[in-house]
């Protein structure tokens, strides 16, 4: 199981630079970029719904499940 984040999707369509959402949800662009990437293991709730409201869409727009091989019993 793997889930996606599809922040850079999300960015584009919306034209939005990193910096500039950097700027306006408070975080650095390093820790963006790291969202951005998907090398985060984690996202706050704060976070989320700070990109959610900058970004005008709904956390499931942000995220994609692409399903895996099963784990051995």
């Amino acid at each position: 199981m793997s889930i996606i984040f599809r922040l850079d999707r999300m960015m584009a369509d919306r034209k939005m630079p990193l910096n500039e959402l950097a700027r306006r949800i408070g975080i650095t662009d390093a820790n963006l970029s790291i969202l951005k990437t998907g090398k985060a293991k984690a996202v706050r709730l704060s976070t989320l719904d700070a990109i959610c409201r900058e970004l005008d869409c709904q956390p499931g727009d942000l995220f994609e499940h692409v399903p895996g091989p099963q784990d051995p019993d």
